[in-house]
């Protein structure tokens, strides 16, 4: 286990490694000067010359390229010019809100594809057919719309819920399941064929013998047999949310990345937009390999390989 741990780890590493290399030599493959591209619109004497001193910019390619590297391990992503503010305050700043977003629409998906699942597979026609069409709708729903719509029925109509912003519970409640349908509706169709194959194993008769609910079976047993292809798709899901996340963000005015990473792009402030690629990139790291490791747990089988 130990070595399926250090392995996973490793890969990790590499990858996030990759990620920060890819960046850098975007930033250098880039038309124009560095501190032009740094500086973005801002024309002050004496900015660029600070840009090339805290960058190294004067420095061989190669020390500027271990010094990017030691600088990103340390968490300094450089200073935004635009908000004259170091960059690694201004993400973490509005990282929770994308982070609480995402978390209560990932919980929000998987409650609604286990539940739906549970109660549909192996079961009439009727029941599987109309399953199957509503997490189609909601799968191919685009998150924007979806937002409008339940803003339209349940902010607007019956003022049940916050219009924008994000003071309490309430206004993160419309949020989060625009941005869970979509994604609770292929989870559901996963879910449920992984299901479905379960039940026609072996071991469901066994069970059955021994006098075991059918609702237990299938949360016992079966869901835990079905949740292999649900973990394969966790990287897609994790980057999935995120990326919706910013789009919702914006139809319901929360704060969060989104709109920081906009305001970066529209003011060419691009120390802020390098380290929101730099962090997406590391959190869909973190998680992929989280997932590995979750992988192993539920299949002892690749404990013992």
């Amino acid at each position: 286990m130990w070595r399926l741990v250090i392995s996973r780890l490793g890969a990790g590493l590499l990858v996030a490694w990759g990620s920060a290399t890819a960046a850098f030599l975007a930033l250098h493959a880039l038309p124009g000067r560095v501190e032009d591209i740094l500086a973005g619109d801002l024309d002050y004497p004496g900015l660029r010359d600070a840009i090339a001193a805290e960058w190294g910019l004067d420095r061989p390619l190669w020390e500027q390229y271990l010094g990017f590297l030691a600088r990103i391990a340390s968490g300094d992503f450089g200073t935004s010019y635009e908000l004259r503010q170091p960059v690694a305050r201004v993400v973490m700043a509005q990282l929770w809100p994308t982070v609480e977003l995402a978390l209560a629409a990932g919980v929000l998906a998987l409650l609604f594809a286990v539940v739906v699942a549970t109660l549909t597979s192996g079961r009439g026609r009727f029941a599987r057919a109309a399953a199957s069409t509503l997490e189609l709708v909601f799968a191919s729903t685009p998150v924007f719309w979806l937002g409008i719509l339940l803003l339209m029925a349940f902010s607007f109509t019956l003022r049940w819920f916050p219009v924008s912003g994000a003071a309490d519970w309430r206004a993160l409640v419309l949020p989060a399941t625009a941005l869970a349908l979509p994604t609770a509706g292929l989870l559901a169709q996963v879910l449920r064929e992984a299901m479905e194959r379960a039940l026609e194993q072996p071991f469901v008769v066994t069970v059955r013998a021994r006098g075991l609910g059918e609702l237990r079976l299938r949360l016992r047993h079966v869901l835990r047999h079905a949740a292999l292809p649900v973990v394969t798709l966790g990287g897609w899901i994790i980057g999935g949310l995120l990326g919706g996340a910013v789009i919702t963000e914006k139809v319901f005015g929360r704060p969060g990345l989104g709109t920081v990473t906009l305001n970066a792009v529209l003011s060419q402030d691009a120390p802020v937009v390098l380290a929101v690629v730099l962090l997406a990139a590391f959190i869909h790291v973190a998680a992929s390999t989280l997932l590995d490791l979750l992988y192993a747990l539920i299949d002892p089988r690749l404990k013992a390989s």
